[in-house]
C-alpha cells in the first residue's frame, strides 16, 4: 500500500527553479532512499516533503489525505517524523530527557518550567522503551553531550521515534560517521524497518544501496529514476550521471 506520495512538486527561490517536477511514492513497510549529486535538489525536496518549505505547485498525500502546505508540527501530529542533518539535541541535559520532551503525552501536558520531567514514571518508562530500540537504554542517564558522535546520531533517531510516527524521514544519517559507526547505524535501521516506514536522503550511496527497497534518483530538480537498487544499476540515466560509478 502506498503510504506517502508526492506528485509534480515544484519549488522556486526567486528566479531559481530548484524542484521542477518531483514525483515519488513510498510504500508502507519499506525503506525508500532519495539520492542525487550535489546541487540536484534532494535536500530542498526533503524539506518540502516534511513541511519545512511549502511547494509552489504539486500535491503531497499521506495515507490518502492531502497534506500539501501543512506546517511541520501539523504534519508531525499525523504520524510523520524526521531527523536533521545538523543534530538538534539538548546537550546540557541527560539522554532520556531529550526523548521525554519529544513524547506526545509530555507535549500534551503543555510546557511548564516548574514541572520535573521525571515525575511521571509512565513517561520515563516509555522513553526507556524508545531508547532501547536504538540501543541507548544503558546510557539513558548520561549527559547527551558525553555521547560519541555515532550515539548522538542514534539519539536523534530516538527523538524522532518518540513522536510514535508511521513514517520516519532521516536526513543524511551517516554524515560525519566513520566506517564502524556507519555499520552500526545500518544495523539499527534494519531493525527499525520492522516497525516503521523509513525514507532516507543520503550522500553515502553504498549505504543506501544496501538498505533501500526503492530509491528515487533526483537530478536537475527532477526524479530521473525510481526503482530497486538492482534495477538502478542498469538504468541508462543513472549510468550517465555522476552517480554511475557508485551504482
Amino acid at each position: 500500500m502506498t503510504l506517502f506520495k508526492a506528485r509534480n512538486i515544484q519549488k522556486r527561490f526567486g528566479a531559481r527553479v530548484v524542484l521542477e517536477n518531483i514525483s515519488l511514492s513510498v510504500e508502507e513497510g519499506t525503506v525508500h532512499g532519495i539520492m542525487g549529486p550535489n546541487g540536484a535538489g534532494k535536500t530542498t525536496c526533503f524539506h518540502v516533503l516534511t513541511g519545512f518549505y511549502p511547494p509552489d505547485d504539486g500535491r503531497i498525500t499521506f495515507e490518502g489525505h492531502d497534506i500539501t502546505g501543512r506546517k511541520p508540527h501539523q504534519i508531525a501530529r499525523l504520524g510523520i517524523s524526521r531527523s536533521f542533518q545538523i543534530m538538534n539535541l539538548f546537550d546540557d541535559t541527560v539522554v532520556i530527557e531529550n526523548v521525554i520532551l519529544a513524547l506526545p503525552d509530555f507535549r500534551a501536558l503543555s510546557f511548564n518550567v516548574t514541572r520535573n520531567v521525571f515525575d511521571d514514571i509512565t513517561l520515563v518508562d516509555r522513553a526507556l522503551e524508545v531508547l532501547d530500540r536504538v540501543g541507548l537504554a544503558d546510557r539513558a542517564w548520561q549527559k547527551a553531550a558525553s555521547l560519541s558522535y555515532g550515539n548522538r546520531r542514534a539519539l536523534e533517531i530516538a527523538v524522532a521515534l518518540a513522536a510514535d510516527p508511521r513514517i520516519v524521514f532521516l536526513d543524511e544519517p551517516t554524515s560525519g560517521l566513520g566506517a564502524e559507526a556507519t555499520l552500526r547505524l545500518m544495523e539499527l535501521i534494519r531493525n527499525l524497518r520492522e516497525a516503521y516506514t523509513i525514507v532516507i536522503i543520503e550522500h553515502d550511496m553504498r549505504f543506501l544501496f544496501e538498505l533501500a527497497d526503492t530509491i528515487s534518483v533526483i537530478h536537475w530538480g527532477q526524479v530521473i529514476a525510481e526503482d530497486t537498487p538492482a534495477a538502478l544499476r542498469a538504468n541508462k540515466w543513472v549510468a550517465r550521471s555522476a552517480l554511475g560509478d557508485v551504482a
